[in-house]
């Protein structure tokens, strides 16, 4: 490898770090805001007040571009006194990125289902949570389980934006490595294919469980 482009094993090794911090960010902002977004989406279908008061919030998250919120964030929290490390400042912004995008497509999960079998649930005896968890819910996650995993997806792409606040993932790794060596093609090629490695598993994944929910 270094007889052509300059570049060392320890580079890879650097590169794998990189990637590491990618899949540590998105598991936990995936956790994070998947727990955010299945309470907000279920709160915004229970109530009109609930979604008429979190809407600002809503709005706001989804049309200011990613980038902007990392920046801003960190910048008012460093202002505040309360600087965080670059992983946790990410992950609550994309946690809360996470959130509004999963609570909207939990919302439309539980309004795919149809009145007549929620009032079927509760002549039968259920009580609300009974109901939710045995008719409500399984339903619901037929609809809301493929656009989730595109979310998921999705963030592990978006947290290559961590990079602005001094976190490096796997892209600010790749731009050092690119920096140094000036080897731009090869070193993307191989960051691409981290990700490929790393969203493709979870795609493949995905179809299997789709396939067992729809039986």
């Amino acid at each position: 490898m270094s007889a052509y482009s300059g570049l060392s094993w320890s580079d890879l090794l650097f590169l794998l770090d990189g990637a590491g911090k990618t899949i540590l960010l998105t598991a936990l902002a995936t956790l994070f805001g998947t727990v955010l977004g299945i309470a907000l989406g279920w709160l915004r279908d229970s109530s009109r007040l609930v979604g008429w008061i979190v809407a600002p919030y809503v709005d706001v998250t989804r049309s200011v571009p990613l980038i902007i919120q990392f920046v801003l964030f960190n910048s008012f929290i460093a202002i505040a006194g309360y600087p965080l490390n670059p992983l946790w400042s990410g992950t609550i912004v994309l946690s809360s990125y996470m959130g509004v995008f999963t609570s909207e497509v939990v919302q439309a999960g539980l309004q795919a289902v149809r009145p007549e079998l929620r009032r079927a649930g509760r002549s039968l005896g259920m009580g609300y949570w009974t109901e939710m968890r045995y008719v409500t819910a399984p339903l619901a996650l037929r609809v809301v389980f493929p656009s989730w995993i595109g979310l998921v997806i999705g963030l592990t792409k978006d947290s290559a934006l961590v990079g602005v606040i001094g976190y490096i993932e796997l892209l600010r790794a790749s731009q050092i490595l690119i920096n140094r060596t000036n080897e731009a093609i090869l070193i993307l090629l191989g960051a691409g294919l981290f990700y490929f490695i790393i969203c493709y598993p979870i795609s493949r994944y995905s179809q299997t469980l789709e396939r067992k929910l729809k039986q």
